[in-house]
């Protein structure tokens, strides 16, 4: 049988007090190590007063912010699977590539819905 994380065992208020700390570990991760996920911290900590300086309705706001916490997500998502699939191994493999083109292509994607409810929203 497999061996399951000793973190798995924790619950309760341990278990959500442990996960903040872990996610504190991450984002400072991805701030270090990251180059793109840096790039789109920097858009969203411009883009986000924009979208509350110009005052689309809320519902507007909350699509122009939380599109950039999208690509914020994804961006993490895909970091996270390139790590892992370097951790696996370095040397050159099709499914490996496959992983890390895929998790692209979704940060790709993340970024063109935000573009296009920016445009649909500020050209309203």
């Amino acid at each position: 049988m497999e061996k399951e994380s000793p973190y798995k065992g924790k619950t309760g208020l341990v278990r959500v007090w442990n996960a903040l700390f872990y996610s504190i570990d991450g984002f400072r991760a991805a701030f270090r190590h990251e180059d793109a996920f840096r790039q789109e911290l920097l858009l969203s900590l411009v883009c986000i007063p924009l979208a509350l300086w110009l005052e689309p309705d809320a519902v507007g706001r909350a699509l122009m912010i939380g599109s950039l916490f999208l690509v914020l997500i994804v961006e993490l998502v895909n970091s996270a699977i390139e790590a892992v699939v370097d951790r696996v191994s370095l040397e050159k493999n099709h499914l490996a590539k496959r992983a890390k083109d895929i998790g692209s292509a979704a940060v790709l994607l993340s970024l063109v819905n935000a573009a296009a409810i920016w445009i649909l929203i500020l050209s309203d």
